[in-house]
C-alpha cells in the first residue's frame, strides 16, 4: 500500500471518529460512521490472506447493519419529533433500535460473536485499532443517549457482557481471541459505569485503552500469536515479557496495578446505590477473566520451556521495541495512587 493511500485512510479514519464526537445531527453522525467503516476495511485487507478477506467481509456486514439500524431509528425519530438532534431522541422504538445498533458496534453480549473471529483474522496492529479507536464513536453515541435509554436494560447488558466475556475466554489459546473476549468483558464494565456516572465511564475507558494498547504492542513486538508463543518468546526481551505479565495482571484488575482502579470505583458506586446483589455478581464475573489472564502471565514469565524456541532462528533477530511501550506500561501498572486525582478531573 502506497504511503499516500495509507495516509488518506488513517486521516479518514481519524476524522470520521472526531466528527461523530462533535456532531449533534443524526445524518452527519450516520455519514461519519459509514466513512469510518469504509476507512478501516482496506486497513483490514492490507495483508493478502484469505482470513483477512473473511474478516473484512464480516466487519462490513456487521457495521453496515448497525449503521442501517441507526439511520432507520433516526428517521423514525425525525418523523415523530420533527428534528434530527441526537440529544432529543425520545421515541421508545427509536431508542431501542439505536441501543441494538450500538451494542452490535461495540460487540456487547449477546451481539458479540462476530468480534473474536474478526480479531483473529487480522494483524496485531489492526486488532489494536479495532479494539481501541473503533470503540470511541459508538461510545460517544452512548454518552449522548444514556439519559433516554433504559437503565435496567443497560445494566443487564453490561452484566451479560462481563459474564460471557469471561466465560468464553477460558478455553482460548489464541492471544487475539483472548484479547477480544477481554474487550467484551471490559465493555460490560464500561456500560455499567456509564449508567452510574459519565465521569466514571470516561476514567474506565481511558484505563481500558491504555492497558489494551500496551498489551497489543507487547504481543506484536514479541510476535506472540498463541499461548505457546508466550512461553517461548522470553529470549526476545526479558524486560518486555515482564511488562507483558504486569499488563496482564493489570487487565485482570489486581491491586496495586492500574486496572484495579475502575473496578473498585464502579463497585463502590453500585454499593452506594444499594445494588448489592448486582455488584456481587459483577465482581464474581471478574474471576473467569482473572483465570485466563493468570494463565497467560504464568506462561509468559513464570515457566521456562524445555526448548529455547520453536523456530531455530527466532532468538537471533533484534527486537525493535515501540517507543510507546515505556509510557503506556507505566500508566498501565503504576497509576493507582493517582486514583483521587483522575476521578476528580474526569
Amino acid at each position: 500500500m502506497s504511503p499516500l493511500i495509507w495516509m488518506t485512510l488513517i486521516t479518514s479514519l481519524t476524522t470520521s471518529t472526531i466528527i461523530v464526537m462533535i456532531s449533534h445531527h443524526w445524518l452527519l453522525t450516520w455519514l461519519s460512521l459509514e466513512l469510518n467503516t469504509l476507512s478501516i476495511l482496506p486497513i483490514i485487507m492490507r495483508s493478502n490472506h484469505p482470513r483477512t478477506t473473511e474478516a473484512a467481509t464480516k466487519y462490513f456486514l456487521i457495521q453496515t447493519t448497525a449503521a442501517a439500524l441507526i439511520l432507520m431509528a433516526s428517521t423514525m425519530n425525525a418523523l415523530q419529533t420533527g428534528h434530527w438532534t441526537i440529544m432529543q431522541t425520545s421515541s421508545p422504538l427509536a431508542t431501542t433500535t439505536i441501543t441494538v445498533a450500538i451494542m452490535m458496534k461495540l460487540a456487547i453480549a449477546p451481539a458479540h460473536l462476530w468480534y473474536p473471529e474478526i480479531l483473529q483474522g487480522v494483524t496485531m496492529t489492526t486488532a489494536l485499532i479495532i479494539s481501541t479507536w473503533q470503540k470511541i464513536a459508538p461510545l460517544t453515541l452512548l454518552y449522548l443517549l444514556i439519559n433516554h435509554l433504559s437503565t435496567d436494560t443497560m445494566l443487564l447488558l453490561g452484566l451479560t457482557s462481563a459474564l460471557l466475556g469471561g466465560w468464553t475466554g477460558l478455553n482460548q489459546t489464541q492471544t487475539r481471541k483472548i484479547m477480544a473476549f477481554s474487550s467484551i468483558s471490559h465493555m460490560g464494565w464500561t456500560i455499567t459505569a456509564l449508567c452510574l456516572t459519565p465521569s466514571l465511564a470516561t476514567l474506565t475507558i481511558i484505563t481500558y485503552l491504555t492497558m489494551t494498547t500496551t498489551m497489543f504492542i507487547s504481543l506484536a513486538t514479541s510476535s506472540s500469536k498463541t499461548l505457546l508463543d508466550l512461553g517461548t518468546s522470553w529470549t526476545h526481551s526479558p524486560i518486555l515479557l515482564t511488562t507483558t505479565m504486569l499488563t496482564l495482571l493489570s487487565l485482570a484488575g489486581l491491586p496495586p496495578l492500574t486496572g484495579f482502579m475502575p473496578k473498585l470505583l464502579i463497585l463502590k458506586e453500585l454499593l452506594t446505590m444499594k445494588l448489592v446483589a448486582f455488584s456481587t455478581v459483577l465482581a464474581l464475573t471478574a474471576l473467569p477473566n482473572l483465570a485466563f489472564y493468570t494463565r497467560m502471565a504464568y506462561l509468559t514469565t513464570l515457566t521456562t520451556p524445555p526448548n529455547t524456541t520453536n523456530s531455530e532462528y527466532k532468538w537471533r533477530f533484534k527486537t525493535t521495541t515501540s517507543p510507546l511501550i515505556p509510557t503506556s506500561a507505566l500508566l498501565t501498572t503504576l497509576a493507582l495512587p493517582m486514583t483521587p486525582l483522575l476521578y476528580l478531573i474526569t
